[in-house]
């Protein structure tokens, strides 16, 4: 996962979307204590900036140095550059004791991950049996008919060829990912379903939307193979559809999805 991202770290923490408070409440209302939070696969902080503001201590955790160059430094989170695939001893040495975790949380990177050693790791250091464990993804941006119909053919003729097959889950809301916890749903929220369903926006020019777009592992794929996606031409295309209703700046809005269960079990 790691080497997707390192090339383009500035970019994707210059462009990528925040998430919605209403998500962290949502999150943070099913944990019964906010002492302490383990944010995994962090890159640029985007969420353990909003845990830090819930929760006492909170670990955040990455396998690229560059991403967590980025981070932003907080008095109570503490980055630890970590493997990919981690024993329970090193968890236990790198992140914290078993049963001593309140929430575990994964923002766009579950889809990455080796799942079975995972989950076991979560599962290892969640209380029980309240411990949270909430992961959720955002899917391609919107923003109006016209640039939408310029990044769909985009997102196909373009991007598709280099994104890895972990793509599939994040483009199907989660719905088809491995989900070992008591599922939990929320009454609060827009949608009934699960994955939970929110929105996320960002307010965005065309340069800023062009960033977004590099800061995608399948451009950076398809650059490290010499192949420049965004063409002169292509960029022109987004630039004319993005100047059509003469707005410059343009709110973007990201669906999220959110999977959010209890790891159960016996109190310890």
């Amino acid at each position: 996962m790691a080497k997707f991202f390192i090339n383009q770290a500035k970019q994707y923490a210059a462009a990528r979307p925040n998430y919605p408070i209403q998500l962290f409440e949502v999150i943070a209302s099913k944990t019964p204590c906010h002492d302490l939070a383990w944010d995994v696969g962090t890159g640029s902080g985007q969420a353990s900036r909003s845990l830090a503001g819930i929760y006492k201590n909170v670990i955040a955790t990455d396998t690229s140095s560059k991403q967590l160059e980025f981070a932003a430094k907080l008095p109570n989170v503490r980055y630890e550059l970590t493997p990919p695939v981690m024993s329970l001893s090193e968890v236990e040495q790198l992140v914290a004791p078993e049963s001593s975790v309140d929430l575990v949380t994964v923002a766009q990177a579950l889809h990455w991950f080796d799942l079975p050693t995972f989950y076991s790791n979560v599962k290892h250091v969640l209380k029980k049996p309240d411990g949270v464990f909430a992961a959720w993804c955002y899917t391609n941006p919107e923003v109006n008919a016209a640039v939408d119909e310029v990044f769909r053919r985009f997102y196909k003729e373009k991007l598709g060829p280099y994104w890895d097959k972990a793509r599939r889950l994040v483009e199907d809301g989660y719905k088809g990912i491995e989900f070992p916890f008591e599922k939990i749903m929320d009454e609060s929220t827009e949608s009934q379903t699960f994955p939970v369903r929110f929105v996320t926006e960002r307010e965005m020019g065309i340069e800023e939307f062009l960033t977004y777009l590099r800061s995608s592992s399948a451009y950076q794929t398809a650059k490290d193979k010499g192949v420049e996606l965004l063409t002169a031409e292509m960029e022109g295309e987004f630039v004319g559809s993005w100047r059509e209703d003469g707005e410059e700046k343009k709110v973007v809005r990201f669906p999220i999805y959110l999977l959010i269960g209890r790891v159960g079990g016996d109190r310890v």
